[in-house]
């Protein structure tokens, strides 16, 4: 395969996506550490912040329901398939090289990449 017909690469050596993807599997702390490790890449950055968002929010949102009584004690376990279903969702998209926006954390991620690129960060 010639340099042209090469797929992008990340500053970990590996293709932007399988680093996209890779940022997923283990929601923000897998996030963390390719949002740190990589500088230059957009996309990877892009999906390394929307993992971190998606999985803070899904904690977040678990933990608040599991001190409401009853309501917040029946609708906690459906977060779990929801959130598997999320996950897959946005590790696939990140594999196939789309720029995928998850409705609300996508724009806050892109934000939050778009500023920290400004930043030199």
């Amino acid at each position: 395969m010639s340099e042209k017909n090469s797929p992008p690469v990340s500053s970990s050596g590996l293709t932007q996506s399988t680093a996209a993807t890779l940022s997923y599997v283990l929601g923000f702390i897998t996030g963390l550490i390719f949002l740190f490790l990589e500088k230059d890449n957009k996309f990877i950055r892009f999906h390394a912040m929307q993992s971190i968002v998606i999985s803070v929010a899904f904690l977040i949102l678990n933990t608040v329901l599991s001190f409401i009584p009853i309501i917040g004690w029946i609708l906690a376990p459906l977060l779990a398939p929801v959130g598997l279903v999320i996950w897959i969702l946005c590790m696939v998209k990140a594999y196939k090289g789309e720029w995928y926006e998850f409705p609300w954390a996508g724009k806050f991620a892109r934000e939050q990449v778009d500023k920290m690129s400004a930043q030199g960060q």
